[in-house]
């Protein structure tokens, strides 16, 4: 595969995530990126391009439309600079977007950025409004992203026999594994009883088995490996990178060969970035995880269809401790989106900052011990797309 092994991050800035009022959406893109430059031991005059992932400009008056962003934040003309979106999946498919750029000889090294600001505006005026006035006038009525996952909840506590127990315990593991983790939005630990009485959003799905609305931003400094081995002070490869989809938004729901048990397009992401990296055997292969939580449900089926759990074993997994830091396969050991939040266009580039801090054994309190390689996957509308990151040591 001509991208495995052969593209480098060889930098990573992640500015706190959280209710930043007094935080613009450029001073968040200007931190990020120049964090990361820093970390690559780079100016940013010397990037070659930029890649900038947002998904929701019209939460911040259209700040961050075009990559153009980019340009202004960090004075990057006239360098090219691209905005990519993709549902949830926008800030890893910025990092796929420019790890194939280099991967192609197009440059030796290049920016890969995602930021948004979503916590501007009144709930009333944001994603909730977007969605009851932008979207379709009868099939959308009603619908809401709780209502949507709450769907895949109730099949999946239905058909394993599990109760809302098991989405708690995912709530409960997050947010411990946040209180290592200075830049989360949330960093307050949860009990089980806690997120079993908070108020109910779309049964089976509490308040607490939700993601918060955050504001931050995310970069790494993406190289090519012979420009790693020549320049760079610390780096880890990208040893898989793939896209899956399945659907559009509305068609997700209705397709008939929909279970509401998985995502087809996390297993087609899954297995591509697995056939560049060479991995068979995920759970065995795979040191850390970190996936996609947008609801606690998700975090469990995403195992299952990341190939680490089989079908129906996610939740039993999860109970017994396996995804915990210091249990066999750690998942989510920055928080997740859960504790961290989702600023939707950085949240992917967070993942892979935060796997590549943990290969490089610079995680600190939260670091797996003994990481050498780890998975990064974001999940995209109700499942229409998804993205897998495989990173591994030098």
């Amino acid at each position: 595969m001509p991208i495995s092994n052969q593209v480098a991050v060889v930098g990573t800035g992640v500015t706190r995530f959280g209710e930043l009022y007094d935080r613009s959406y450029l001073s968040l893109l200007h931190e990020a990126a120049t964090a990361a430059a820093d970390d690559a031991g780079v100016e940013v005059g010397a990037l070659e391009a930029a890649w900038l992932g947002t998904a929701e400009p019209q939460l911040g008056a259209l700040v961050g439309d075009s990559a153009a962003a980019v340009t202004e934040a960090l004075g990057f003309a006239p360098r090219p600079v691209t905005r990519v979106a993709n549902f949830c999946a926008t800030g890893m498919e910025a990092v796929r977007a420019a790890a194939l750029a280099v991967a192609a000889g197009e440059y030796e090294v290049v920016l890969a950025v995602g930021a948004e600001k979503m916590r501007d505006l009144a709930p009333r005026e944001s994603l909730v409004a977007k969605a009851v006035e932008q979207s379709h006038p009868v099939i959308a009525k009603g619908r809401t992203a709780p209502g949507q996952f709450a769907l895949v909840a109730s099949r999946y506590l239905h058909t394993y026999g599990y109760g809302r127990d098991v989405l708690a315990a995912v709530a409960v593991k997050n947010h411990q594994h946040a209180t290592n983790n200075p830049k989360a939005h949330y960093r307050t630990p949860l009990t089980v009883e806690q997120v079993l009485s908070a108020p109910m959003a779309a049964e089976p799905l509490g308040l607490l088995d939700c993601t918060p609305t955050t504001d931050g931003a995310a970069a790494v400094v993406l190289a090519s490996r012979r420009w790693a081995e020549r320049n760079a002070r610390q780096w880890v490869l990208i040893q898989g990178i793939g896209v899956g989809s399945y659907a559009g938004y509305y068609p997700a729901l209705f397709r008939r060969d929909n279970d509401f048990l998985g995502f087809a397009a996390t297993r087609a992401a899954a297995a591509s970035a697995y056939r560049q990296a060479g991995i068979t055997d995920p759970r065995a292969q795979l040191d850390l995880v970190e996936c996609h939580d947008c609801f606690t449900i998700t975090e469990i089926v995403n195992t299952e269809d990341l190939g680490l759990f089989a079908s129906g074993t996610g939740g039993a997994e999860l109970l017994a401790g396996t995804t915990t830091l210091g249990g066999e396969l750690p998942v989510n050991v920055s928080g997740g989106l859960q504790s961290c939040g989702h600023p939707v266009g950085a949240t992917g580039v967070r993942m892979v900052a935060e796997v590549t801090d943990q290969i490089l054994g610079r995680a600190g309190s939260r670091q797996v011990r003994g990481a050498r390689r780890g998975l990064a996957h974001n999940l995209g509308g109700p499942g229409a797309v998804a993205a897998v990151t495989v990173l591994g040591a030098a």
